[in-house]
């Protein structure tokens, strides 16, 4: 033997393929890994909008509240209850 490497082209191919499977196999994950990260930080910001949301909720209840106190009735006493009503809801699950 002279120590010289035959190579075919079937091997070549065969590496070439084997190459793209691991580059396709990296790219995919690469992908799902981004989705979730995605996911996630959708996630955190909904959150997030929910707890803001439910104290603007409890302010405009307490703003309601003071002028119903003042004497304003009809629309204010409408609003109390259907934002009680939407808040008892949600807490047992009924939304």
């Amino acid at each position: 033997m002279d120590g010289t490497v035959t190579v075919s082209a079937q091997t070549i191919i065969t590496l070439a393929a084997l190459l793209a499977a691991i580059f396709a196999i990296f790219k995919y994950y690469n992908k799902v890994y981004d989705l979730v990260k995605h996911q996630k930080t959708q996630d955190d910001d909904i959150a997030a909008i929910k707890k803001e949301q439910t104290l603007v909720v409890y302010g405009i209840l307490a703003c309601l509240r003071g002028l119903k106190e003042q004497g304003c009735d009809g629309e204010v006493t409408t609003a109390i209850d259907k934002i009680d009503k939407h808040l008892n809801q949600a807490a047992h699950g009924q939304i």
